[in-house]
């Protein structure tokens, strides 16, 4: 992530009334649907290498040329298909996925796959019904479809919540009021300004698992107002964040991840400060501790502890809801070695400490590698295997469930760096499954420059399975457009780039690809990055289900005054956190 200019040469419980009551569902394993089962309009061929099963199907060379399975759901829901195909031409052979008689996914690209010989798996995901559906992969061009080898399905069922109004709920020091809009039901309750203030719920479930609990609420005040959250008489999260919501019509939704008996639980949400809770509307309850936060690294603000006087990260998570931050940065101390700002230890001093405070506070950190200034490690160490060495020092040293390669300056305009970090992500990946890779970039306001576009496409010839592609839409050099419709149309640039190099879907590129903007002023003049354009972002991240929405900086999340220099704030007039409080309600 770019530093300010200033900075880049330095180194750097009552029964409730419910409206429903939840049916648990997990997704099941994919299951295989072999072309040669299915019904081809052409030949079950096997004359091309690779396939599986018995042989695959070779449709008609014409528009409307198909392959057709009966595929069973034991749930209504969403079904993600993955079609193996082979396309042995140059030319791009698109299709319709109809799924019931209707267009679920209209003109999926089925792109060369350099020989027939060569397999690849299309993604795509369309709605199906309890029992019997039929998935049609029809072909929109004369060319027919590709060579189809098979289908895998795998049904996530469509969840069914309970709702809980908070007012029909057991209330302590507390009222149920009207008075502002926007609540559900008969009202919301308002909890005294007390500590010990508050609403207990009888919860009621099928069977024992893992459920999210989901408050409605609202804090027209500035301040946090935490809740200590408790089930069955076992607090389960000391501090729940509830952050300004701006006023006391605005209402926002607040996860927290619980594990329920089989019947009736109770739940209470105390309040921890003499400011007493928030407005509190309903709480639903969904299975799985899924439904939100479907990714809750999804909102990673940056925040530097080396300079500009960085905010206390607890108090941040307090005051905003935020849960992830993203901490930079690790250089190379001169070696391939990483450090922090290539001098500070990864343990034993205060990065340490702050992230033991952040995980302490219900919260946890993603390390950003590279930045702007400084000694990289991408060039410092020599081989693919050194590089991968130097990123698991770091995911060891924080047992990190993420991290951050920030590729920038000499690292990025090196193909031999750009091929090395590549090649180094994808033994990071083999070695630690479920580790979630980010590689970040600068953009055009259109989307990736001719170099990210390489980047790209390095890693889709490589078979890196990157988790997220995010580029930093800002410090364009003499753009003096929209700063929101910027971003929104660099990360549709980028989202194409990413369909078209791993052959994705619309939906599933835009969940591989994201954004960190920076806050107020840029490096560049006359650039401005707005509260509005924030909630711009935030409205557009949440539409495509973006993999990322990130900012720079935390640091910078305040307005300048006596004794902060331009690193430290953003240059404009704006409210202490007003840019974190709007990344805080992303959850992916």
């Amino acid at each position: 992530m770019k530093r300010h200019a200033l900075v880049r040469a330095a180194v750097l419980t009552s029964a409730l009334l419910a409206t429903a009551i939840w049916a648990p569902g997990a997704s099941a394993a994919p299951t295989r649907y072999e072309a040669e089962n299915g019904v081809c309009d052409g030949t079950i061929d096997s004359n091309w290498a690779g396939y599986s099963g018995t042989g695959f199907c070779n449709t008609a060379n014409a528009v409307g040329g198909s392959v057709t399975w009966t595929v069973t759901a034991t749930a209504a829901g969403t079904a993600t298909l993955g079609l193996r195909y082979a396309n042995g031409t140059t030319t791009d052979r698109p299709a319709n996925v109809v799924v019931n008689g209707a267009t679920a996914a209209s003109a999926v690209s089925f792109p060369g796959t350099g020989a027939w010989t060569t397999w690849v798996t299309k993604t795509v995901t369309v709605p199906v019904v309890a029992g019997s559906n039929t998935i049609q992969l029809a072909a929109t061009t004369a060319n027919g479809d590709a060579n189809v080898d098979y289908l895998d399905v795998e049904v996530t069922p469509t969840p069914i919540a309970t709702v809980y109004q908070a007012e029909d709920c057991t209330i302590a020091q507390g009222v149920v009021e009207a008075n502002h809009a926007g609540y559900t039901g008969a009202g919301f309750v308002n909890y005294d300004n007390a500590t010990g203030s508050y609403v207990e719920c009888s919860v009621s479930v099928a069977s024992a698992g893992t459920y999210t609990l989901t408050f409605r609420a609202s804090n027209g005040t500035t301040a946090g107002r935490p809740l200590s959250v408790a089930v069955n008489g076992s607090t389960v999260n000391g501090s729940l964040a509830f952050a300004s919501t701006t006023n006391w019509d605005t209402w926002a939704d607040v996860p927290q991840t619980v594990t329920l008996t089989a019947g009736a639980n109770v739940v209470r949400a105390t309040a921890t400060t003499a400011n007493g809770g928030p407005n509190l509307d309903k709480i639903t309850v969904s299975s799985g501790g899924t439904t939100p936060p479907a990714n809750p690294m999804a909102a990673a603000p940056y925040e530097y502890l080396g300079w500009g006087s960085p905010q206390d990260p607890v108090t941040v998570m307090n005051t905003t809801g935020i849960k992830w931050f993203t901490l930079a940065f690790i250089l190379s101390d001169g070696t391939c070695n990483p450090a922090w700002d290539g001098s500070r230890p990864l343990t034993g001093g205060n990065d340490q400490t702050q992230i033991n405070r952040i995980r302490a506070n219900g919260g946890d950190v993603m390390v950003s590698i590279g930045g702007w200034s400084g000694d990289k490690l991408g060039e410092k160490c020599t081989s693919a295997s050194a590089l991968a060495g130097a990123y698991q020092k770091v995911i060891n040293a924080y047992a990190l469930k993420a991290i951050d390669i920030d590729i920038e300056a000499t690292e990025w305009s090196s193909a031999t760096v750009r091929q090395r970090v590549i090649d180094a992500l994808k033994i990071v990946k083999t070695n630690n499954p479920g580790v979630k890779t980010i590689i970040t970039f600068g953009t055009t306001p259109t989307g990736p420059d001719s170099t990210g576009l390489d980047m790209i496409a390095r890693g889709a010839n490589s078979g890196l399975a990157n988790d997220v592609w995010a580029i930093m839409p800002f410090d364009y050099g003499g753009f003096s457009g929209d700063m929101g419709d910027a971003t929104i149309a660099a990360t549709d640039g980028l989202k194409n780039a990413v369909k078209n190099a791993y052959g994705y879907s619309d939906a599933v590129a835009y969940s591989h690809v994201g954004f960190s903007s920076m806050n107020g002023k840029t490096d560049e003049a006359g650039e401005t990055v707005t509260v509005a354009d924030f909630q711009q972002m935030l409205a557009y991240a949440k539409s495509k289900h973006l993999g990322r929405f990130a900012y720079w900086s935390i640091n910078r999340d305040r307005a300048c005054g006596g004794g902060t220099d331009a690193d430290a704030c953003s240059g404009i007039s704006q409210q202490p956190y007003d840019f974190t409080k709007i990344v805080a309600q992303y959850q992916g």
